[in-house]
């Protein structure tokens, strides 16, 4: 500590204390961002699942990922980081509000034991809009990494809102993300909104695990052939280029659609996520 009550760094650029958070020797000379995890949770893998638009099944893919981990085994959450577009609540049929205690808030679970935190746990009415501006959104995603009491899980997933933007951003920034996974669909624009996707985890250093392609045909329930409805998949020839596997091409299943608007989401099959499953361990 120097005589002006300011701590000093030495020419070698090490601190004059042992931790001085904020300090730009601190990481290499990168400030960290990242905020401390709730003391009474334990979350052994944090998982993000991002696309470069909206509309291409993000939540779809987060819950049946979820799912499928419970499935196999493992303790899992899902925190919802889609603000303005909430829908995993619904998906797994857990309604209510969420209540603090002294440890902090406790997330409500689905009737599997999921734990779920997401912005429509906190209102009154679920189907109010959120019309808040981009640090308050920001800011809540942050709460629901410090002040949520997890518990123990060996896999957080966050469903991320569409597109590079602000919260992306605060998610990439303030969690220790392990990996994500980019989910897309057949359109010939994937190649573009898979590499935005790709390219903003590459720059937040954030290892992409793999893409899923949704919507990606329509099976005939009559002969099972499989109609490309949205065109032909480019998904094999992009991840190609990426270096990253393909871990589903998942079809066009109204009756997911119907169990998911049931809230009984977690009873379809998801075996689609096998090698997602073997991935992610």
């Amino acid at each position: 500590m120097s005589d002006t009550g300011k701590e000093t760094c030495s020419s070698a650029g090490s601190c004059s204390r042992e931790s001085c958070e904020g300090c730009p020797s601190k990481n290499g000379g990168q400030t960290s961002f990242l905020e401390e995890l709730n003391q009474y949770s334990s979350i052994k893998k944090v998982i993000g699942v991002v696309s470069g638009k909206g509309g291409v099944g993000k939540s779809f893919v987060t819950a049946s990922l979820a799912c499928a981990m419970h499935k196999a085994g493992y303790k899992v959450g899902i925190l919802d980081a889609d603000i303005t577009g909430p829908s995993i609540p619904k998906m797994f049929g857990v309604h209510g509000t969420a209540f603090g205690t002294d440890q902090g808030i406790i997330p409500l679970e689905s009737k599997e034991g999921i734990p779920v935190m997401s912005i429509n746990l906190l209102v009154e009415d679920e189907e109010q809009p959120v019309i808040w501006r981009g640090p308050v959104i920001a800011g809540a995603v942050k709460q629901f990494w410090t002040d949520v009491v997890w518990g123990e899980l060996d896999y957080l997933f966050v469903d991320m809102p569409p597109g590079t933007g602000d919260v992306p951003l605060t998610v990439f920034q303030s969690l220790p993300v392990d990996g994500v996974v980019v989910v897309t669909s057949p359109q010939e624009l994937v190649q573009m909104i898979v590499k935005k996707a790709y390219n903003m985890a590459q720059m937040m250093k954030v290892p992409v695990l793999g893409i899923v392609e949704n919507f990606s045909y329509l099976e005939c329930p009559d002969c099972g052939k499989k109609i490309p409805v949205f065109g032909e998949s480019h998904v094999d020839q992009v991840a190609g280029e990426l270096g990253i596997p393909v871990f589903a091409k998942l079809p066009i299943d109204p009756s997911k659609a119907a169990a998911a608007d049931a809230g009984e989401f977690y009873d379809t099959d998801h075996s689609a996520f096998e090698a997602a499953i073997a991935a992610l361990k």
